[in-house]
């Protein structure tokens, strides 16, 4: 995980890891975290959408248990700040859907992995009448184990499956062994689970694989989860303004720097670059497509791609940009906390995380981070690109019984259930007295807590994105109160909310672009390194890869 480099549009590999970081963090201070703000029937190539896609949702059916005390807008987390009153959480699974089958689960955990038998897992199977053995795996190298079981006789139940693991064979092979869930799921059938059914349409689409409902997904927001922080309490303390344009940044990383004192204007800042000069994403390869007139346009392919990396190499050279950042070493939130540099960027959870860590500081007693707008480079309203509603899927194995699909079923409904209610205390934060203690109406995560209730049944799906922090409600409010600015700004792509599986020949085009990507804004490559990259792209089957994303566009119609 490394906070200054995730997606800068949608929940990757690296996203997903900066927020159980900040949980583990979080949590180990004592301090709550509750965030989830993730063609061919043959091959699993290309894509359904528009009415054919419709035919194979579920209905929604939204629920009011539970009132957020901050509601969405703009395609934002909903917030919930209030204390938390055990004795006052809603109920929405008042009968028990599970009948007791057993189902085994394979999902990724970084960390040691608890018994299967532990006090978390033993609880919420007796909750959910669901006698869920997980089979935990390695984060870290879950891509390689998800290969091995895919191409092997013998399944679990279910796979949990992120979507940055998706390359290879394993999207195919995730369409030729997972089983479709549309005769549980399509249409009303999915008001049989009232929790499924009130997840977002959009993060259902994304459960669309080779043609049919094969995964169960974890929502997520849709809008930038990276966002440029600074530290507030040393902007007001100084008397510095928050910038508003490309060039305001710059100059004020200049007047921040003192090298003699080891201050640093910023950390790399290379994938905020992105969202202030407009760029498409990067991480999701499919919303990496623009429309221009009738040509599709590649990200990589834009004057605003370049004038990003540019930009971010303009602040290198001008040595505002602490040292370790452009040696690629160290934590560069860390070096933000502790004053070392007072400008960085990373996941929208390190607001509350951090803030929560940096309590009770003896060297910073009024530490305060914010989220500064993100603005158009030359200043004035940004252009955004959305990201993914749903990265994370549950699949299950395509020869599994009725009892066990509706076993699994009731499990995600009870994992997705809403915030505020007993079963989303309980898959967030286990049992009272064993896994966490509440004082003055905020839970307090016990050791147990910390090595047992983590991401397993979160993973198996989730409510609408939420943040819930009643330790700091006013962190949460502001956390919410950005994404809703932002989202004012925020277009739909082509390809937005498609699960896009692209030809296996196309798999690795873009893989040497990152690390390009980061040599050119350290001064270790040229333009002109750059150019030939994207040149040997088109050559090498961008340019092929353009006409068959055209040719899906024209039979599928544009998300946009």
């Amino acid at each position: 995980m490394t906070p200054n480099s995730p997606s800068a549009s949608a929940p990757s590999r690296r996203s997903f890891l900066a927020s159980t970081a900040v949980a583990a963090a979080a949590v180990a201070g004592g301090m709550p975290l509750l965030a989830a703000c993730g063609g061919s029937t043959d091959s699993g190539e290309g894509t359904t959408s528009g009415k054919s896609a419709e035919k194979l949702l579920p209905t929604f059916a939204a629920r009011s248990i539970v009132t957020p005390d901050i509601a969405s807008k703009n395609g934002s987390c909903a917030g919930y700040t209030a204390k938390v009153d055990l004795d006052k959480l809603a109920t929405s699974v008042p009968k028990k859907l599970g009948t007791g089958a057993e189902v085994t689960i394979m999902a990724p955990f970084w960390g040691p992995p608890p018994k299967t038998d532990c006090a978390y897992y033993t609880a919420l199977n007796e909750a959910s009448g669901v006698k869920v053995t997980w089979k935990n795996q390695d984060g870290n190298t879950y891509g390689e184990k998800i290969g091995a079981v895919l191409a092997s006789s013998s399944l679990p139940d279910v796979m949990i499956v992120p979507g940055w693991e998706l390359s290879g064979k394993i999207p195919s092979a995730l369409v030729a062994k997972m089983m479709d869930l549309g005769p549980y799921l399509a249409g009303d059938k999915a008001k049989a689970y009232p929790n499924l059914a009130a997840m977002p349409t959009d993060a259902w689409r994304r459960g669309i694989f080779g043609g049919k409902l094969r995964g169960i997904p974890y929502p997520y927001s849709y809008l930038p989860n990276i966002a440029p922080f600074y530290r507030k309490d040393l902007f007001e303390k100084k008397g510095y303004s928050v910038p508003t344009s490309a060039q305001e940044f710059f100059d004020l990383a200049k007047e921040m720097t003192d090298k003699k004192a080891g201050v640093y204007g910023c950390d790399d800042m290379k994938w905020s670059a992105f969202n202030f000069f407009g760029s498409l994403g990067g991480s999701e390869k499919a919303l990496g497509w623009k429309l221009e007139g009738d040509k599709l346009v590649k990200r990589l392919e834009t004057d605003e791609y370049l004038e990003a990396l540019e930009w971010t190499r303009k602040l290198f050279a001008a040595g505002v940009v602490h040292p370790d950042a452009k040696a690629q070493t160290g934590d560069g939130f860390l070096r933000f906390t502790s004053g070392k540099v007072m400008m960085c960027n990373g996941d929208i959870a390190y607001w509350y995380g951090k803030t929560a860590e940096m309590q009770g500081s003896k060297t910073y007693p009024d530490f305060e981070m914010a989220a500064m707008d993100i603005f158009g480079a030359e200043g004035g309203d940004p252009t955004l690109y959305a990201g993914t509603p749903a990265n994370v899927w549950a699949f299950v194995r395509k020869d599994a019984s009725k009892e066990v699909v509706r076993n699994v079923l009731a499990a995600a409904n009870y994992s997705a259930a809403p915030v505020g209610t007993k079963e989303h205390m309980l898959a967030y934060y286990g049992k009272e007295g064993v896994h966490f203690t509440i004082t003055d109406g905020v839970p307090k995560k016990t050791e147990k807590g910390n090595a047992q209730a983590l991401n397993s049944w979160q993973m198996l799906g989730g409510p609408a994105p939420f943040f819930a922090y009643p330790d700091l409600p006013d962190v949460t409010r502001g956390m919410i109160e950005w994404q809703q600015r932002m989202g004012a700004f925020v277009k739909k792509t082509p390809f937005y909310g498609m699960t896009i599986i692209e030809p296996s020949r196309y798999a690795t085009l873009e893989d040497k672009f990152e690390e390009l990507e980061n040599d050119f804004v350290r001064g270790n490559k040229k333009l002109g390194d750059v150019q030939q990259a994207i040149s040997d792209w088109k050559s090498q089957g961008g340019d092929k890869l353009r006409d068959w994303y055209k040719k899906l566009l024209d039979e599928n119609g544009s998300a946009s």
